[in-house]
């Protein structure tokens, strides 16, 4: 090779670099996906666990149950509201919304646009308290449940009058069934076979069957529905209703309302949680301040405990003898001995303490 040519060949490379074109940006994030997990604060794992959404704040609690004390939060996203554990508890689900907080008697029309980009299903990491994911999940998620086997995630989608169902190993919505407006609370029967959902507007339950991909019938529960409880062996459901201070009993066989039981005058149930032995229920009242026994032989309120404020989520220990409530007024959590009937403990959360869910792993 001459030496003219040797000579010019380091300026050619260099010219060559310069030339080179810049690599491509990244491909923008698609318009309305969930927002991205965020790394979150290192959080101790207690064995005995219960974990808190925090609606106002946006955050996950948790707290020690064996030393009944908080020891850290997670940042989630936008209004986590219904938490449920999948079935080996080591992961969490929680419904998140970008929709604006608004209460009864609201004027919608004046409230900030939703922040559609917000809604999903956070993934929660129990084992090492980290936020892992957040899964599509419809618009408005309020409700969560889990199939059976944890594959599937069944979602209550408050402000399109839906319910969706979520493969979980992929994150996509594979199907959605229309419900009446306002769908809540959201529960799996027992046997894993129908999916129900209460919808706050109709004043009713509808029941959908997995197999058959439809909805089978709505139910009749009166004003107001927030939640759904079954007995273990999956006969009888019970269903409150909070603006008639009632719960309907139903025949989970037939699908037929049998009674309503009077609860109260002044009572507005809430929440629902079945003792592991299925002889009493236990239920939130919001602003009646009550947790309301109920037993379900009798199908009578056997007693009451002064819980807190505004108690809503509610969750019992799987022993049976520990309540739990997120109590939103006050921030905070009320540990309450079953046995004696009294709060044992009231314990700082987030703002706005919402659903309770409890993980034991031993």
């Amino acid at each position: 090779m001459h030496a003219r040519t040797l000579t010019a060949l380091p300026l050619l490379l260099i010219l060559a670099g310069c030339n080179t074109a810049p690599a491509p940006a990244p491909a923008p994030e698609p318009a309305g996906a969930p927002p991205a997990p965020k790394p979150a604060s290192s959080v101790p794992v207690p064995a005995n666990a219960l974990y808190v959404t925090n609606e106002r704040e946006g955050t996950l609690t948790v707290i020690d149950l064996d030393r009944l004390e908080a020891v850290g939060s997670l940042q989630l996203g936008k209004r986590p509201r219904g938490i449920v554990s999948n079935p080996d508890r080591t992961r969490l689900y929680v419904a998140l919304s970008g929709s604006p907080i608004a209460g009864p008697g609201v004027d919608e029309s004046k409230l900030p646009p939703p922040d559609k980009g917000a809604d999903g299903i956070g993934e929660v990491d129990t084992t090492t308290n980290t936020l892992v994911r957040v899964l599509r999940a419809g618009s408005d998620p309020e409700g969560v449940a889990l199939s059976k086997d944890g594959t599937e995630a069944f979602i209550a989608n408050e402000d399109t009058a839906q319910v969706s169902i979520v493969q979980i190993a992929d994150g996509t919505v594979s199907q959605s069934f229309g419900v009446g407006k306002e769908p809540e609370g959201i529960s799996v029967t027992p046997d894993g076979r129908q999916v129900w959902a209460t919808s706050e507007d109709a004043g009713a339950v509808y029941v959908i069957d997995l197999a058959a991909k439809k909805v089978l019938t709505s139910i009749e529960v009166g004003a107001r529905p927030r939640s759904i409880a079954f007995l273990p062996d999956g006969s009888r459901a019970y269903i409150p209703a909070e603006n008639e201070a009632t719960l309907t009993v139903i025949d989970a066989k037939t699908l037929r309302a049998l009674k309503k039981i009077p609860l109260g005058e002044g009572m507005r149930p809430m929440g629902t949680a079945m003792s592991p032995d299925g002889k009493t229920l236990f239920v939130s009242t919001g602003r009646s301040k009550m947790v309301l026994l109920v037993d379900t032989a009798t199908d009578k309120v056997v007693g009451q405990i002064e819980a807190g404020q505004r108690p809503w989520g509610i969750a019992v220990s799987p022993d049976g003898s520990t309540l739990y409530t997120a109590n939103g007024p006050s921030n905070d959590v009320s540990i309450i001995d079953v046995a004696t009937r009294t709060v044992k403990k009231k314990i700082p959360a987030g703002d706005g303490p919402w659903g309770v869910a409890v993980v034991n792993r031993r």
